[in-house]
């Protein structure tokens, strides 16, 4: 009787075996991986091509906006080793800033490897950041092109200046915009790097109807060109300083979208975008109240938060950075971060920056432009999301560009002398420098790279373009368009620098030219 009652148990069991070669098994297709295509907004949220929220956990790399008309970092590592390591490290988007002095006639690349970067060798400013947005765009990097600066040589106030006039700012938008359409790598456009206020009256304002200051029609005027062409694209509109006498960062306050939104002819493109800093910039007085860090969430809230947290527009925290310098640096950034939330749904953000050599704030990269600089990069961890959809695959431009042929010959080893000559007084010294090519072939671009041996710090320099990061006795100095080329057997002088310091003062033990050991008298 249990026995009948067991194959009775069996026989629907058994029915279903026999009936498996006819009914569908295979598992549903699964979704897309998100970030395909171009993006585009719905209330604050970032949206992908098949509609999968998305979100930027990004980085900054900068140098196209200097007068080394590339990012930085080219004469110690190749590009594309660079861009490896940032998705490793799993950030998914690459704010990259240039100039619009970049474009014109002149605006020669320097400083570079091109043993490292042999594909770069001839090209000019333009066609190496078409380099870089191609191979981000191959390994599944989205790019934010970033209007740093006018000229290379320091940021403005306005969106124009006597050199580079709003017609000039808007055109060149216009020719990037068209260069990179139909390039899904390129998503956005950040309009301009930080308008501001100047101090005793005029600069940037938002709200007031002006022509040549409301930066809020500024930007309704560059991103509706923009979108002319390009109507894909994000446009991301920064905020300004200060706003009915309410002061923030540059760049950092976004009270008077409020009452004056952007208004953009292409519906769910518009992205705003604030910079934030820490104490160790700049002491601004909430980090001296004794209620901070709990503080600032108050603060994030009046000046740029409300947009995501009241759903009007996506955030971008385009710029944000610190040394670390000051205890109260590790709170702030931790405190940063957990307000922008985790997941897809949090507020995007592109950390300043890639580079070491920032000196306000250091990089990811430590001083050798390889390590990581752990402690930062722990904070940010649980908050990057990675590169987690296939890359765009082969871009293309409907701009035809110069093609350059890659040959694998390698420049040259660099053989070179440097003299050091210096004037001490016991508290400073001034150090004048002359670099002699004692190699068979001319130099192009070249960066001096040494290492102090002491606390010494440089206060201003010539001759080249000096770099002395925070806390940091590694110092770089770039050659300038009229000492770049240094022909064989041929030396180039007038370069230096003023230092102050304490205790001894001794020469540094090494130093290199374009990562090649010299010899120094």
């Amino acid at each position: 009787m249990k026995r009948r009652n067991v194959l009775a148990s069996l026989l629907p069991a058994l029915l279903l075996l026999a009936l498996v070669p006819f009914i569908n098994l295979a598992a549903p297709t699964p979704a897309a991986a998100a970030g395909a295509g171009y993006w585009h907004t719905n209330g604050r949220q970032l949206l992908d091509a098949n509609n999968q929220p998305v979100r930027m956990t990004g980085i900054n790399w900068f140098g196209l906006e200097t007068a080394n008309y590339t990012p930085h970092g080219l004469w110690s590592r190749g590009y594309r080793d660079m861009l490896d390591q940032m998705k490793s490290l799993k950030y998914n988007t690459l704010r990259l800033p240039f100039s619009n002095q970049l474009f014109d006639a002149g605006s020669t690349p320097n400083s570079i490897r091109f043993d490292l970067n042999p594909d770069l060798q001839g090209l000019s400013g333009i066609q190496i950041m078409d380099r870089i947005i191609d191979y981000a765009g191959q390994i599944g990097m989205k790019v934010i092109l970033d209007r740093h600066r006018p000229d290379s040589g320091a940021q403005s106030a306005l969106w124009y200046t006597a050199q580079y006039s709003e017609a000039r700012w808007i055109s060149d938008w216009q020719m990037l915009a068209r260069r990179y359409v139909g390039n899904t790598a390129v998503v956005g456009a950040d309009l301009h790097n930080e308008p501001h206020g100047i101090q005793g009256g005029g600069g940037s304002t938002w709200g007031t109807g002006s022509m040549t200051t409301d930066w809020r029609l500024a930007a309704e005027r560059a991103g509706n060109a923009i979108l002319a062409i390009n109507s894909n694209w994000l446009i991301i509109v920064e905020g300004i300083d200060n706003f009915n006498n309410d002061g923030y960062w540059w760049g950092g306050n976004l009270q008077g979208a409020a009452q004056f939104p952007v208004r953009l002819n292409v519906a769910n493109r518009l992205v705003y975008s604030a910079h934030d800093y820490a104490t160790s910039v700049f002491p601004q007085p909430w980090f001296s109240d004794p209620s901070f860090p709990n503080n600032m969430p108050a603060i994030w809230d009046r000046m740029w938060g409300y947009l995501h947290k009241n759903n009007v527009a996506p955030v971008l925290l385009g710029e944000f950075g610190t040394t670390l310098a000051d205890p109260r640096d590790r709170l702030w950034l931790q405190n940063l971060m957990a307000y922008t939330g985790t997941g897809v749904g949090g507020i995007n953000f592109t950390f300043w920056s890639w580079n070491p050599n920032s000196g306000d704030t250091g990089g990811i990269l430590n001083d050798d432009w390889t390590t990581v600089n752990t402690t930062k990069q722990n904070i940010l961890n649980p908050y990057l999301l990675g590169v987690d959809q296939p890359g765009p695959g082969p871009t293309t431009t409907t701009t035809t560009r110069t093609t350059t042929t890659t040959t694998t010959t390698q420049p040259p080893p660099v053989s070179c002398r440097v003299t050091w000559g210096v004037n001490d007084w016991g508290t400073g010294f001034t150090a004048s420098l002359a670099i002699a090519n004692t190699g068979t072939s001319s130099i192009n671009g070249w960066t001096l790279a040494f290492t102090f041996a002491g606390n010494q710090r440089i206060s201003n320099g010539w001759g080249a373009t000096w770099n002395q990061a925070a806390n940091s006795a590694s110092v770089t100095g770039a050659s300038l368009d009229h000492n770049r080329t240094i022909a064989a057997g041929q030396s180039v002088s007038g370069i230096g620098f003023n230092a102050n310091y304490t205790g001894t003062n001794a020469r540094p033990a090494s130093i290199t030219l374009n990562g090649q050991a010299c010899a120094v008298n």
